[in-house]
């Protein structure tokens, strides 16, 4: 079990702060990886949670791997996100105050492949045409098409 698991044992779905890593993957066409996400069905952003003793860019990684099985070489810090547009109720009730250490990555290997419960498909999209987004990542997509967030 993770460590957000261990606190909602004790917490029930009432809010948690929780700091996570997420990697916008970007290939050489310039699009970028989103994973359709199984709980609420939307197109999310891979990454994830931190755990205890984890560095934030090990946790990209490690999160990068779960939910696509590719690994980064060139894991690139991008900014770091909070406030009111990076809270999220999952359809469970679970709350969550995110704080988001964004990262990108161009440089990867492996192939494309779902490892957890978490997704259900992956695919690459450009800015120009997105799908059905879950708030989160839209609030970071957005930032991006608008310039707010440089992909460098």
């Amino acid at each position: 079990m993770g460590y957000i698991s261990d606190l909602r044992k004790a917490l029930g779905s009432r809010p948690v702060i929780g700091v996570g890593a997420t990697v916008l993957v970007i290939n050489s066409e310039g699009k970028i990886l989103l994973n359709r996400r199984s709980d609420t069905g939307t197109w999310g952003i891979p990454g994830g949670s931190k755990e205890l003793n984890e560095t934030i860019e090990e946790c990209a990684l490690r999160e990068l791997k779960e939910e696509t099985d590719i690994s980064a070489r060139d894991l690139r810090l991008l900014t770091v996100l909070s406030g009111p547009e990076y809270y999220f109720k999952y359809p469970n009730g679970d709350e969550m105050d995110t704080v988001i250490v964004l990262f990108s990555v161009r440089d990867y290997s492996g192939t494309l492949r779902i490892n957890d419960g978490e997704s259900t498909e992956l695919k690459f999209f450009s800015l120009d045409h997105l799908p059905v987004l879950e708030s989160r990542a839209a609030a970071i997509l957005e930032k991006v098409r608008s310039g707010k967030i440089s992909l460098g």
